[in-house]
């Protein structure tokens, strides 16, 4: 036989092969693709959890819930917008309705537009998911629990953001609520073990599928060119929030008794609220000030970088992302403790500091105190945290639980 017809059949049975081997490729793909219907705030956490998604071989949507538009993200992922419509015109003072008598509004609201329930229904008899993913509990998972109810063959994920569970299980209309969409969920997601915790306790009898930080880690060695040495670190970093949970005003104050022990510092506060940004200016006060938007996100990790010490403290939250942040980026924390859910990260005295009384001033200020004179525990933790960021930080470890939690899920499907 000549050569050149045994190397033609020889490239025909080469091509039927590949053939084969992509056939059987995408058989095994679509044995693990599911369509998977995220529900979220517009936050650049939900955008984060997207992008790990954005080479796995699901169909992604998501749902824009509040009404917020288009989602930013690297991540492909088919977003269904503008899902509210009026059944009747605006009525004069509906807006002072829906501020003054919440309860009331909510009431006679399906009957003036569609309803979160509504949207939902017809989201999944047009897609037919495999999943539903809701993220933060009270403006993304209340609005969906009859329809939830009314499909129960779709499995249900929850994702616990801050204070979902910790701080609204005390009051009792929402209490009510929690319980109602737990007995409903089959799966959570934690940042923490308390949320978990706190979930069993609430009547939660799902799985819970692990502990992925919210924003689900970060590329630390594209970070490493941000981080100053420890040795030229000045800066006193403070996140600036003031509102139901935040109580950086104590901070400040907490600051202003130590004035005599930071001549060698900059305090600089960021996100900080109108109210703070007043405080320092009547107390003239020398701290420079960065309001709610003035700053990225990235412009805040530099400012990590160059943080000798980073200080938030609340009343109520999850597993902060801002103390994961300071953490990654070298700056040690000196952070509140609600429900013992930073103490999972720091272990007081070593890696940081813990804040257990958020609304004591004189507290804070001896924490601050203990930090700025005992260097050596700063270069400590410094080497501490540079080891924790690698083992629980590390974005693409973190991705890999995030895809490995999808395809866990495929065998109860």
């Amino acid at each position: 036989m000549p050569c050149n017809v045994l190397h033609s059949q020889k490239t025909i049975m080469y091509a039927l092969f590949l053939d084969l081997k992509m056939d059987v490729l995408k058989k095994i793909e679509k044995q693990f693709c599911m369509k998977i219907l995220l529900i979220s705030l517009n936050s650049i956490h939900a955008a984060r959890w997207i992008e790990n998604l954005e080479e796995s071989e699901h169909d992604l949507y998501w749902y824009d819930i509040l009404g917020r538009g288009q989602i930013e993200t690297k991540g492909t992922v088919n977003q269904i917008l503008n899902t509210s419509k009026r059944k009747l015109p605006y009525i004069k003072g509906e807006f002072w309705m829906s501020k003054k008598l919440p309860n009331f509004y909510r009431l006679i609201y399906p009957y003036l537009a569609t309803t979160e329930n509504e949207v939902l229904e017809k989201i999944i008899k047009e897609i037919n998911p495999d999943i539903i993913h809701s993220f933060e509990m009270q403006s993304c998972s209340y609005p969906i629990i009859k329809t939830m109810y009314k499909f129960p063959e779709i499995k249900w994920i929850y994702s616990c953001w801050g204070s979902d569970l910790f701080y609204y299980q005390n009051i009792k209309r929402h209490n009510i609520k929690i319980k109602k969409a737990l007995s409903r969920i089959n799966f959570i997601h934690t940042d923490c073990l308390r949320d978990y915790q706190i979930a069993k306790d609430l009547g939660f009898k799902g799985k819970h599928v692990g502990i992925i930080p919210g924003g689900t880690g970060y590329k630390l060695k594209d970070l490493e060119n941000l981080k100053l040495d420890f040795s030229k670190r000045k800066i006193i970093l403070v996140k600036g929030y003031q509102h139901r949970f935040g109580r950086s005003i104590n901070v400040v104050k907490a600051l202003q008794q130590c004035l005599p022990v930071l001549s060698e510092c900059e305090v600089v506060l960021f996100g900080a609220h109108q109210q703070v940004v007043d405080y320092v200016k009547q107390n003239n006060l020398p701290f420079v000030t960065f309001g709610r938007n003035d700053l990225s996100q990235n412009q805040v990790m530099q400012l990590m970088g160059k943080s000798l010490l980073y200080i938030g403290n609340s009343i109520s939250d999850g597993m902060a992302n801002t103390l994961l942040e300071a953490i990654a980026m070298g700056a040690f924390p000196i952070q509140s403790n609600p429900g013992n859910v930073s103490a999972e990260i720091i272990e007081n005295g070593i890696n940081g500091l813990l804040i257990e009384d958020p609304e004591n001033v004189d507290l804070i200020s001896g924490l601050i105190n203990q930090a700025i004179v005992n260097k050596e525990m700063l270069r400590n933790a410094y080497t501490i945290n540079e080891k924790i960021a690698q083992e629980k930080l590390e974005y693409r470890d973190n991705q890999q639980k995030v895809i490995n939690m999808y395809r866990n899920l495929q065998a109860s499907l």
